[in-house]
Protein backbone atom coordinates (compact mmCIF):
# COMPACT_ATOMS: atom_id res chain seq x y z
CA UNK A 1 0.00 0.00 0.00
CA UNK A 2 1.36 3.52 -0.90
CA UNK A 3 2.36 6.33 1.96
CA UNK A 4 -1.10 7.95 2.90
CA UNK A 5 -0.97 11.62 0.49
CA UNK A 6 -0.48 14.33 3.65
CA UNK A 7 -3.36 17.50 3.20
CA UNK A 8 -2.14 20.89 1.58
CA UNK A 9 -2.67 24.29 3.47
CA UNK A 10 -5.48 24.98 1.38
CA UNK A 11 -6.84 21.21 2.86
CA UNK A 12 -5.91 22.38 5.83
CA UNK A 13 -8.02 25.35 5.92
CA UNK A 14 -10.59 24.30 4.41
CA UNK A 15 -11.01 21.75 6.88
CA UNK A 16 -11.21 24.21 9.69
CA UNK A 17 -13.64 26.45 7.61
CA UNK A 18 -14.63 26.60 4.01
CA UNK A 19 -15.71 30.28 4.61
CA UNK A 20 -12.02 31.00 5.45
CA UNK A 21 -10.57 29.52 2.17
CA UNK A 22 -11.32 31.90 -0.71
CA UNK A 23 -9.38 35.08 1.02
CA UNK A 24 -6.79 32.79 2.27
CA UNK A 25 -5.81 31.51 -1.22
CA UNK A 26 -6.46 35.02 -2.80
CA UNK A 27 -3.79 36.59 0.20
CA UNK A 28 -1.69 33.77 -0.34
CA UNK A 29 -1.64 34.15 -4.34
CA UNK A 30 -1.26 37.63 -4.22
CA UNK A 31 1.99 38.09 -1.93
CA UNK A 32 4.68 37.84 -4.12
CA UNK A 33 3.35 40.23 -7.06
CA UNK A 34 0.88 42.57 -5.21
CA UNK A 35 1.42 42.08 -1.60
CA UNK A 36 -0.83 45.07 -0.76
CA UNK A 37 -3.79 43.23 -1.74
CA UNK A 38 -2.70 39.95 -0.15
CA UNK A 39 -2.58 41.78 3.39
CA UNK A 40 -5.85 43.12 2.30
CA UNK A 41 -7.49 40.06 1.99
CA UNK A 42 -5.26 39.26 5.41
CA UNK A 43 -7.50 41.42 7.18
CA UNK A 44 -10.36 40.40 5.68
CA UNK A 45 -9.77 36.60 6.58
CA UNK A 46 -9.24 37.70 10.00
CA UNK A 47 -12.44 39.77 10.03
CA UNK A 48 -14.36 36.23 9.07
CA UNK A 49 -12.46 34.46 11.59
CA UNK A 50 -13.90 36.71 14.15
CA UNK A 51 -17.50 35.95 13.01
CA UNK A 52 -16.98 32.48 13.37
CA UNK A 53 -15.11 32.15 16.65
CA UNK A 54 -18.36 33.84 18.11
CA UNK A 55 -21.08 32.27 16.28
CA UNK A 56 -21.47 29.06 18.26
CA UNK A 57 -21.00 31.35 21.72
CA UNK A 58 -23.66 33.55 19.87
CA UNK A 59 -21.82 36.26 20.81
CA UNK A 60 -23.44 39.76 19.12
CA UNK A 61 -21.24 42.19 17.23
CA UNK A 62 -22.19 45.98 17.61
CA UNK A 63 -20.23 46.73 14.68
CA UNK A 64 -17.35 46.06 11.59
CA UNK A 65 -14.44 47.62 13.38
CA UNK A 66 -12.12 44.51 13.67
CA UNK A 67 -10.57 45.89 17.20
CA UNK A 68 -13.86 45.65 18.87
CA UNK A 69 -14.25 42.28 17.56
CA UNK A 70 -11.51 40.84 19.10
CA UNK A 71 -11.98 42.49 22.27
CA UNK A 72 -15.61 41.47 22.84
CA UNK A 73 -14.21 38.11 21.97
CA UNK A 74 -11.67 38.17 24.30
CA UNK A 75 -13.90 39.77 27.47
CA UNK A 76 -16.28 36.99 26.57
CA UNK A 77 -13.40 34.42 27.30
CA UNK A 78 -14.48 32.64 23.75
CA UNK A 79 -10.64 32.78 22.74
CA UNK A 80 -7.46 33.08 24.87
CA UNK A 81 -4.93 35.61 25.29
CA UNK A 82 -2.94 33.80 22.73
CA UNK A 83 -4.97 33.69 20.26
CA UNK A 84 -6.31 37.69 20.87
CA UNK A 85 -2.25 38.66 20.75
CA UNK A 86 -2.32 36.65 17.26
CA UNK A 87 -5.87 38.13 15.62
CA UNK A 88 -4.19 42.06 16.69
CA UNK A 89 -1.52 41.14 14.73
CA UNK A 90 -3.09 39.84 11.67
CA UNK A 91 -4.95 43.23 12.16
CA UNK A 92 -2.01 45.35 12.29
CA UNK A 93 -0.74 43.80 9.22
CA UNK A 94 -3.91 44.24 7.23
CA UNK A 95 -3.53 48.28 8.46
CA UNK A 96 -0.30 47.97 7.16
CA UNK A 97 -0.91 46.96 3.74
CA UNK A 98 -4.02 49.21 3.18
CA UNK A 99 -1.49 52.17 3.18
CA UNK A 100 2.28 50.80 3.43
CA UNK A 101 3.90 54.48 2.21
CA UNK A 102 2.87 55.41 5.57
CA UNK A 103 4.93 53.16 7.74
CA UNK A 104 7.53 53.98 5.48
CA UNK A 105 7.95 50.51 4.07
CA UNK A 106 10.54 49.63 1.31
CA UNK A 107 8.80 46.70 -1.33
CA UNK A 108 10.90 44.04 0.11
CA UNK A 109 10.02 44.74 3.68
CA UNK A 110 6.02 44.74 2.44
CA UNK A 111 6.95 41.45 1.01
CA UNK A 112 8.37 40.03 3.74
CA UNK A 113 5.37 41.24 5.99
CA UNK A 114 2.74 39.84 3.56
CA UNK A 115 4.91 36.42 3.51
CA UNK A 116 5.15 36.26 7.54
CA UNK A 117 1.34 37.35 7.80
CA UNK A 118 0.82 33.73 5.74
CA UNK A 119 2.56 32.02 8.25
CA UNK A 120 0.69 33.28 11.19
CA UNK A 121 -2.47 32.45 9.90
CA UNK A 122 -1.53 28.71 9.29
CA UNK A 123 -0.11 29.21 13.04
CA UNK A 124 -3.04 30.76 14.12
CA UNK A 125 -5.53 27.85 12.52
CA UNK A 126 -3.31 24.88 13.85
CA UNK A 127 -3.24 26.57 17.75
CA UNK A 128 -7.40 26.63 17.18
CA UNK A 129 -8.20 23.53 15.61
CA UNK A 130 -8.49 21.47 18.98
CA UNK A 131 -10.08 24.66 20.89
CA UNK A 132 -13.05 25.21 18.37
CA UNK A 133 -13.04 21.80 16.87
CA UNK A 134 -12.61 19.13 19.27
CA UNK A 135 -9.36 17.35 17.42
CA UNK A 136 -5.57 17.79 16.73
CA UNK A 137 -4.76 19.45 13.68
CA UNK A 138 -4.14 17.71 10.48
CA UNK A 139 -0.48 17.01 9.73
CA UNK A 140 -0.36 19.72 6.34
CA UNK A 141 2.47 20.92 3.65
CA UNK A 142 2.53 23.94 2.58
CA UNK A 143 1.90 23.87 -1.30
CA UNK A 144 3.77 26.51 -3.46
CA UNK A 145 1.22 29.08 -4.35
CA UNK A 146 -0.16 28.95 -8.20
CA UNK A 147 0.19 32.88 -7.36
CA UNK A 148 -1.18 35.44 -9.56
CA UNK A 149 1.40 36.79 -10.93
CA UNK A 150 2.20 40.41 -12.38
CA UNK A 151 2.34 38.82 -16.49
CA UNK A 152 -1.14 37.22 -15.62
CA UNK A 153 -2.81 40.46 -14.47
CA UNK A 154 -1.15 42.13 -17.26
CA UNK A 155 -2.81 39.32 -19.64
CA UNK A 156 -5.95 40.58 -18.20
CA UNK A 157 -5.74 43.72 -17.95
CA UNK A 158 -4.63 43.95 -21.56
CA UNK A 159 -5.98 40.86 -23.13
CA UNK A 160 -9.31 40.60 -21.60
CA UNK A 161 -9.42 44.12 -20.61
CA UNK A 162 -10.19 42.80 -17.26
CA UNK A 163 -11.21 46.17 -14.97
CA UNK A 164 -10.15 43.99 -11.88
CA UNK A 165 -6.87 43.37 -13.27
CA UNK A 166 -6.64 46.90 -14.62
CA UNK A 167 -7.38 48.14 -11.45
CA UNK A 168 -5.05 45.86 -9.42
CA UNK A 169 -1.94 46.53 -12.16
CA UNK A 170 -2.04 49.86 -10.86
CA UNK A 171 -2.27 49.44 -7.36
CA UNK A 172 1.21 47.31 -8.07
CA UNK A 173 2.50 50.11 -9.78
CA UNK A 174 1.06 53.01 -6.82
CA UNK A 175 2.86 51.10 -4.61
CA UNK A 176 6.36 50.54 -6.10
CA UNK A 177 6.18 54.42 -6.88
CA UNK A 178 5.35 55.86 -3.30
CA UNK A 179 8.26 53.21 -2.05
CA UNK A 180 10.52 54.96 -4.82
CA UNK A 181 9.43 58.48 -3.43
CA UNK A 182 10.51 57.07 -0.15
CA UNK A 183 13.87 56.49 -1.35
CA UNK A 184 14.63 58.98 -3.32
CA UNK A 185 13.66 61.33 0.05
CA UNK A 186 15.87 59.30 1.70
CA UNK A 187 18.83 59.60 -0.63
CA UNK A 188 18.29 63.46 -1.10
CA UNK A 189 18.84 63.60 2.82
CA UNK A 190 21.68 61.42 3.26
CA UNK A 191 23.07 63.27 0.38
CA UNK A 192 22.72 66.61 2.74
CA UNK A 193 24.06 64.92 5.64
CA UNK A 194 26.73 63.94 4.27
CA UNK A 195 28.03 66.69 2.44
CA UNK A 196 27.52 68.63 5.96
CA UNK A 197 29.93 65.89 7.85
CA UNK A 198 32.44 64.55 5.51
CA UNK A 199 35.22 66.44 4.15
CA UNK A 200 35.52 68.61 0.89
CA UNK A 201 37.60 65.85 -0.60
CA UNK A 202 36.21 62.74 0.63
CA UNK A 203 32.84 63.60 0.47
CA UNK A 204 32.23 64.99 -3.56
CA UNK A 205 32.48 61.92 -5.05
CA UNK A 206 29.83 60.29 -2.26
CA UNK A 207 27.34 63.45 -3.07
CA UNK A 208 27.29 63.55 -6.59
CA UNK A 209 26.34 59.36 -6.31
CA UNK A 210 23.67 60.37 -3.93
CA UNK A 211 22.77 63.29 -5.59
CA UNK A 212 22.15 60.84 -8.66
CA UNK A 213 20.72 57.76 -6.88
CA UNK A 214 18.05 60.65 -5.51
CA UNK A 215 16.98 61.96 -9.06
CA UNK A 216 16.99 58.65 -10.88
CA UNK A 217 14.45 57.62 -8.15
CA UNK A 218 12.51 60.84 -8.30
CA UNK A 219 12.21 60.49 -12.20
CA UNK A 220 11.27 56.58 -11.97
CA UNK A 221 8.76 57.20 -9.02
CA UNK A 222 7.11 60.20 -11.44
CA UNK A 223 6.88 57.39 -14.48
CA UNK A 224 5.69 54.83 -12.04
CA UNK A 225 2.63 57.08 -10.89
CA UNK A 226 1.80 57.89 -14.82
CA UNK A 227 1.57 54.39 -15.37
CA UNK A 228 -0.78 53.73 -12.45
CA UNK A 229 -2.95 56.66 -13.25
CA UNK A 230 -2.95 54.78 -16.97
CA UNK A 231 -4.44 51.74 -15.20
CA UNK A 232 -6.86 53.36 -13.30
CA UNK A 233 -8.28 55.66 -15.81
CA UNK A 234 -8.83 52.69 -18.11
CA UNK A 235 -10.99 50.76 -15.17
CA UNK A 236 -12.19 53.71 -13.79
CA UNK A 237 -15.61 53.54 -16.01
CA UNK A 238 -16.49 50.19 -14.45
CA UNK A 239 -14.18 49.64 -11.39
CA UNK A 240 -15.69 52.12 -8.88
CA UNK A 241 -12.58 51.70 -6.36
CA UNK A 242 -10.56 52.30 -9.88
CA UNK A 243 -12.27 55.98 -10.19
CA UNK A 244 -11.28 56.79 -6.56
CA UNK A 245 -7.82 56.42 -7.63
CA UNK A 246 -7.89 57.81 -10.93
CA UNK A 247 -9.42 60.63 -8.51
CA UNK A 248 -6.70 60.88 -6.14
CA UNK A 249 -4.02 60.64 -9.37
CA UNK A 250 -5.98 63.55 -10.94
CA UNK A 251 -5.75 65.36 -7.47
CA UNK A 252 -1.72 65.06 -7.39
CA UNK A 253 -0.75 65.30 -10.88
CA UNK A 254 0.29 61.49 -11.72
CA UNK A 255 0.01 62.32 -15.37
CA UNK A 256 1.51 66.13 -15.17
CA UNK A 257 -0.13 68.71 -14.43
CA UNK A 258 -2.90 68.30 -11.61
CA UNK A 259 -6.48 68.43 -12.60
CA UNK A 260 -7.77 68.94 -8.74
CA UNK A 261 -11.79 69.70 -9.90
CA UNK A 262 -11.95 66.48 -12.07
CA UNK A 263 -10.07 64.47 -9.19
CA UNK A 264 -12.37 65.67 -6.75
CA UNK A 265 -15.29 64.82 -9.08
CA UNK A 266 -14.65 61.42 -9.49
CA UNK A 267 -13.66 61.09 -5.75
CA UNK A 268 -17.05 62.08 -5.05
CA UNK A 269 -18.76 60.51 -7.73
CA UNK A 270 -17.14 56.83 -6.14
CA UNK A 271 -18.33 58.19 -2.58
CA UNK A 272 -21.59 57.87 -3.53
CA UNK A 273 -21.21 54.38 -5.11
CA UNK A 274 -20.06 53.48 -1.47
CA UNK A 275 -16.43 53.06 -1.68
CA UNK A 276 -15.11 53.57 1.89
CA UNK A 277 -11.80 55.39 1.11
CA UNK A 278 -13.86 57.66 -1.31
CA UNK A 279 -15.94 58.55 1.46
CA UNK A 280 -13.36 58.94 3.67
CA UNK A 281 -11.88 61.82 1.97
CA UNK A 282 -14.99 63.08 0.58
CA UNK A 283 -15.60 63.71 4.12
CA UNK A 284 -12.28 65.07 4.69
CA UNK A 285 -12.81 67.53 1.63
CA UNK A 286 -16.15 68.99 3.43
CA UNK A 287 -14.14 69.35 6.71
CA UNK A 288 -11.79 71.49 5.77
CA UNK A 289 -12.74 72.41 2.35
CA UNK A 290 -11.22 71.98 -1.24
CA UNK A 291 -11.02 73.24 -4.45
CA UNK A 292 -14.39 72.61 -5.59
CA UNK A 293 -15.89 71.26 -2.21
CA UNK A 294 -16.98 73.92 0.21
CA UNK A 295 -17.10 73.41 3.91
CA UNK A 296 -20.17 71.62 5.14
CA UNK A 297 -19.53 70.13 8.56
CA UNK A 298 -23.32 68.27 8.14
CA UNK A 299 -21.85 66.57 4.65
CA UNK A 300 -18.20 66.08 6.57
CA UNK A 301 -20.43 64.52 9.53
CA UNK A 302 -22.18 62.33 7.06
CA UNK A 303 -19.54 60.69 4.47
CA UNK A 304 -17.09 60.41 7.47
CA UNK A 305 -19.74 58.55 9.50
CA UNK A 306 -20.28 56.32 7.10
CA UNK A 307 -16.56 55.40 6.35
CA UNK A 308 -15.95 54.80 9.80
CA UNK A 309 -18.93 52.22 9.95
CA UNK A 310 -16.88 50.77 7.05
CA UNK A 311 -14.25 50.59 9.40
CA UNK A 312 -11.67 53.08 7.73
CA UNK A 313 -9.07 54.18 10.52
CA UNK A 314 -8.45 57.75 8.77
CA UNK A 315 -12.69 58.28 9.00
CA UNK A 316 -12.54 57.53 12.47
CA UNK A 317 -10.13 60.03 13.17
CA UNK A 318 -11.19 62.64 11.41
CA UNK A 319 -14.53 62.48 12.58
CA UNK A 320 -12.84 62.31 16.12
CA UNK A 321 -11.16 66.21 14.43
CA UNK A 322 -15.06 67.32 13.64
CA UNK A 323 -16.01 66.36 17.26
CA UNK A 324 -12.65 67.89 18.98
CA UNK A 325 -13.55 71.15 16.83
CA UNK A 326 -16.94 71.32 17.71
CA UNK A 327 -15.46 71.03 21.70
CA UNK A 328 -17.60 67.57 21.88
CA UNK A 329 -15.00 66.09 23.50
CA UNK A 330 -16.76 62.61 24.57
CA UNK A 331 -17.45 62.07 21.39
CA UNK A 332 -14.14 63.28 20.09
CA UNK A 333 -12.74 60.51 22.07
CA UNK A 334 -14.76 57.99 21.46
CA UNK A 335 -13.95 58.32 17.59
CA UNK A 336 -9.96 59.17 17.89
CA UNK A 337 -9.62 55.91 20.30
CA UNK A 338 -11.83 53.72 17.59
CA UNK A 339 -9.08 55.13 14.87
CA UNK A 340 -6.36 54.57 17.32
CA UNK A 341 -7.20 51.05 18.25
CA UNK A 342 -7.49 50.14 14.78
CA UNK A 343 -3.72 51.11 14.01
CA UNK A 344 -3.89 54.12 12.80
CA UNK A 345 -0.23 56.33 14.19
CA UNK A 346 -2.19 60.20 13.67
CA UNK A 347 -4.95 59.18 15.78
CA UNK A 348 -2.78 57.14 18.41
CA UNK A 349 -0.92 60.34 18.72
CA UNK A 350 -3.66 62.76 19.66
CA UNK A 351 -5.05 60.26 21.40
CA UNK A 352 -1.66 60.47 23.85
CA UNK A 353 -2.51 63.91 23.67
CA UNK A 354 -6.15 63.53 25.42
CA UNK A 355 -4.99 61.41 27.57
CA UNK A 356 -1.92 63.40 28.99
CA UNK A 357 -4.64 66.62 29.64
CA UNK A 358 -7.68 64.48 30.64
CA UNK A 359 -9.61 66.05 27.15
CA UNK A 360 -13.05 63.33 26.92
CA UNK A 361 -12.16 61.23 29.03
CA UNK A 362 -9.99 60.63 32.70
CA UNK A 363 -6.28 62.33 32.94
CA UNK A 364 -4.06 59.00 32.26
CA UNK A 365 -0.55 59.90 31.65
CA UNK A 366 0.36 56.30 31.78
CA UNK A 367 -1.71 55.08 29.15
CA UNK A 368 -1.04 58.58 26.86
CA UNK A 369 2.85 56.99 27.22
CA UNK A 370 1.48 53.85 25.74
CA UNK A 371 -0.49 55.35 22.99
CA UNK A 372 2.84 57.88 22.16
CA UNK A 373 4.97 54.82 22.02
CA UNK A 374 2.74 52.92 19.69
CA UNK A 375 2.58 55.58 17.52
CA UNK A 376 6.13 56.39 17.89
CA UNK A 377 7.02 52.77 16.79
CA UNK A 378 4.55 53.06 13.73
CA UNK A 379 6.30 55.90 12.44
CA UNK A 380 4.14 59.10 13.30
CA UNK A 381 6.84 61.99 13.90
CA UNK A 382 5.35 63.77 16.40
CA UNK A 383 5.27 61.16 18.72
CA UNK A 384 8.31 60.28 17.87
CA UNK A 385 10.04 63.18 18.69
CA UNK A 386 8.01 63.14 21.70
CA UNK A 387 8.91 60.07 22.71
CA UNK A 388 13.07 60.79 22.27
CA UNK A 389 12.31 63.91 24.07
CA UNK A 390 11.13 61.52 26.90
CA UNK A 391 13.69 59.29 26.88
CA UNK A 392 16.39 61.80 26.70
CA UNK A 393 15.43 64.12 29.33
CA UNK A 394 13.59 62.09 31.90
CA UNK A 395 15.38 59.08 33.54
CA UNK A 396 12.02 57.79 34.81
CA UNK A 397 10.79 57.73 31.17
CA UNK A 398 8.63 54.69 30.26
CA UNK A 399 10.66 52.07 27.89
CA UNK A 400 13.72 54.93 28.24
CA UNK A 401 16.17 53.62 25.07
CA UNK A 402 18.60 55.83 24.07
CA UNK A 403 19.95 54.00 21.28
CA UNK A 404 15.58 54.18 20.50
CA UNK A 405 15.88 57.68 21.00
CA UNK A 406 18.49 58.66 18.62
CA UNK A 407 16.48 56.21 16.02
CA UNK A 408 13.28 58.28 16.28
CA UNK A 409 14.88 62.27 16.49
CA UNK A 410 16.92 60.84 13.09
CA UNK A 411 13.80 59.63 11.43
CA UNK A 412 12.09 62.79 11.89
CA UNK A 413 14.59 64.37 10.88
CA UNK A 414 14.65 62.37 7.93
CA UNK A 415 10.91 62.89 6.56
CA UNK A 416 9.60 66.00 8.74
CA UNK A 417 12.62 68.34 7.82
CA UNK A 418 12.22 69.09 11.74
CA UNK A 419 14.79 71.88 13.05
CA UNK A 420 13.92 70.97 16.62
CA UNK A 421 14.66 67.50 16.10
CA UNK A 422 18.01 68.60 14.79
CA UNK A 423 18.37 71.00 17.95
CA UNK A 424 17.30 68.01 20.08
CA UNK A 425 20.30 65.36 18.50
CA UNK A 426 23.30 68.04 17.90
CA UNK A 427 22.95 68.69 21.95
CA UNK A 428 22.74 65.59 22.75
CA UNK A 429 25.68 64.49 20.34
CA UNK A 430 27.55 67.34 21.62
CA UNK A 431 26.77 66.50 25.64
CA UNK A 432 27.41 62.91 25.52
CA UNK A 433 23.98 62.17 26.45
CA UNK A 434 23.99 58.91 23.71
CA UNK A 435 26.83 57.67 25.30
CA UNK A 436 29.42 59.21 22.82
CA UNK A 437 30.39 62.82 22.41
CA UNK A 438 30.15 63.27 18.49
CA UNK A 439 31.10 67.22 17.44
CA UNK A 440 31.14 66.86 13.82
CA UNK A 441 27.89 65.05 13.97
CA UNK A 442 26.68 67.71 16.49
CA UNK A 443 28.09 70.68 14.15
CA UNK A 444 26.59 69.10 11.15
CA UNK A 445 23.03 69.02 12.23
CA UNK A 446 23.13 72.54 13.66
CA UNK A 447 24.68 73.91 10.32
CA UNK A 448 21.53 72.09 8.78
CA UNK A 449 19.15 73.77 11.68
CA UNK A 450 20.66 77.00 11.17
CA UNK A 451 19.45 76.67 7.02
CA UNK A 452 16.05 75.71 7.68
CA UNK A 453 15.23 77.40 11.06
CA UNK A 454 12.66 80.05 10.85
CA UNK A 455 13.68 83.62 12.96
CA UNK A 456 12.40 81.93 16.42
CA UNK A 457 14.48 78.61 15.42
CA UNK A 458 17.51 80.93 14.95
CA UNK A 459 17.68 82.42 18.22
CA UNK A 460 17.59 79.51 20.18
CA UNK A 461 20.54 78.35 17.49
CA UNK A 462 22.62 80.97 18.15
CA UNK A 463 23.92 80.54 21.76
CA UNK A 464 24.09 76.86 20.96
CA UNK A 465 26.48 77.04 17.87
CA UNK A 466 28.36 79.91 19.97
CA UNK A 467 28.89 77.66 23.31
CA UNK A 468 29.87 74.43 21.13
CA UNK A 469 32.38 76.41 18.68
CA UNK A 470 34.13 77.21 22.59
CA UNK A 471 33.43 73.69 23.42
CA UNK A 472 35.99 72.41 20.10
CA UNK A 473 38.74 75.72 20.86
CA UNK A 474 39.24 74.72 24.61
CA UNK A 475 39.52 70.77 23.90
CA UNK A 476 41.69 71.90 20.53
CA UNK A 477 43.80 73.75 23.33
CA UNK A 478 44.39 70.28 25.14
CA UNK A 479 44.26 67.21 23.03
CA UNK A 480 47.09 65.76 21.81
CA UNK A 481 45.60 62.78 20.06
CA UNK A 482 46.03 63.09 16.34
CA UNK A 483 42.35 61.49 15.65
CA UNK A 484 40.11 63.94 17.83
CA UNK A 485 42.20 66.87 16.55
CA UNK A 486 41.07 66.06 13.19
CA UNK A 487 37.47 65.52 14.14
CA UNK A 488 37.65 68.41 16.15
CA UNK A 489 38.87 71.01 13.25
CA UNK A 490 36.34 69.28 11.31
CA UNK A 491 33.66 70.65 13.31
CA UNK A 492 35.23 74.08 13.79
CA UNK A 493 35.22 74.27 9.45
CA UNK A 494 31.57 73.41 9.69
CA UNK A 495 31.15 76.11 12.44
CA UNK A 496 33.42 78.64 10.99
CA UNK A 497 30.84 80.57 8.47
CA UNK A 498 28.16 81.29 11.39
CA UNK A 499 31.25 82.77 13.17
CA UNK A 500 32.35 85.03 11.16
CA UNK A 501 29.14 86.17 10.85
Amino acid sequence: MGAKAVMTDKGFIQGFSATLLEDYLNAKNYVQDVPTQALLHIRSFTHRLTALLGQDKAVVFTGPNLYDRIELLNQKRVIDVKTTRALHRLRADGNRGAHPEKYHLTQEQLLALAQKAIKDVLALIEYLYPKFLGRAAPTYRFEASTSVTAKELCYRAVMEDDPSAQYLVGISLKTKALMLSEQALSWAEEAEGHGLSASKTEGAGSQAHSKESSESRSQKAAETFARAAYWFSLAAPRNMDALYEYGVAQIHGYQGTPEIAKGEQAIATAAKAGVVNAMALLGYFYLVGAESVPVDLALAEHYLQLAAEGEQAEAMANLGVLHYQQQNFTQAYHYISKAAQAGYPHAQYHLALMLANGEGCQRDPIASEHWLAEAAEQGQLDAMFTRAQHMLNDDNAFGSDLTQAEHYLREVIKYGHSVPAMIELSMALADGILGRIDVVGAAALLQLARRNANPKEAEIIAPLWRSLALQIEKVLEVTQVPAEIQSLERARALLMPAVAD
